[in-house]
């Protein structure tokens, strides 16, 4: 049984190989995966894109920057945007990996990067810099847009709004925040103390 490696070895030198009409190779399977499951060789990954895509002219497909052997997407991505799919390359952390997949997706009609800011910031990062300079590795493709992906704190859109960034996710949690922009802060200081003594109230404990 070939690993992935090898079998991509084979095919460079010229090793022909049975596939199907999405460009498959038949009876493929890999030493890592015995159901002959999704792997970066976009088997699996490939013909369920295919399908999503046809669902409606806006379905942007997500597939993640690597498989979940670490192993890059990029060839999969390049076949999925050649064949005219809307993307969305899910999972990134780091510009490395922005610059790889909006190489990859460059000839998709349109494309979506998702950075995941909010868990860059949960490593102590601040993700205001990455995501700046993610903007410009993707300035030279008018397709792609940037994605400011689990945002934490309401601060987040107001920091992806300035740098520029194209989207921001944002969950019913943040939102509910909206209210509070702009609030005298002396006003949210009595709120909050108000608020304490209430809780003591509720919980009914006396010294």
């Amino acid at each position: 049984m070939l690993s992935l490696k090898e079998f991509y070895h084979l095919t460079e030198l010229g090793v022909k190989f049975p596939y199907n009409e999405y460009g498959e190779y038949i009876g493929y399977k890999t030493d890592h995966d015995l159901k002959c499951r999704a792997t970066s060789a976009g088997s699996r990954p490939r013909r369920q894109a295919a399908e999503l895509a046809g669902w409606a002219s806006n379905v942007f497909v997500k597939i993640t920057i690597t498989d979940t052997h670490g192993r890059s997407s990029g060839e999969l991505l390049r076949r999925l945007a050649a064949e005219g799919i809307r993307l969305n390359v899910t999972a990134i952390l780091t510009n490395e990996q922005v610059a790889m997949a909006a190489e990859a997706v460059s000839a998709s009609p349109a494309a979506v990067i998702s950075v995941f800011a909010g868990r860059i910031a949960d490593t102590g990062r601040d993700p205001v810099p990455l995501m700046t300079q993610a903007l410009e590795i993707l300035r030279p493709y008018p397709n792609i847009e940037l994605l400011w992906a689990s945002p934490r704190e309401l601060l987040n859109i107001f920091q992806a709004d300035e740098i520029g960034c194209h989207i921001i996710t944002a969950t019913t949690d943040i939102l509910k925040k909206l209210d509070l922009v702009g609030k005298d802060l002396s006003e949210f200081s009595l709120e909050t103390v108000q608020m304490f003594v209430r809780d003591a109230e509720l919980a009914g404990l006396e010294l």
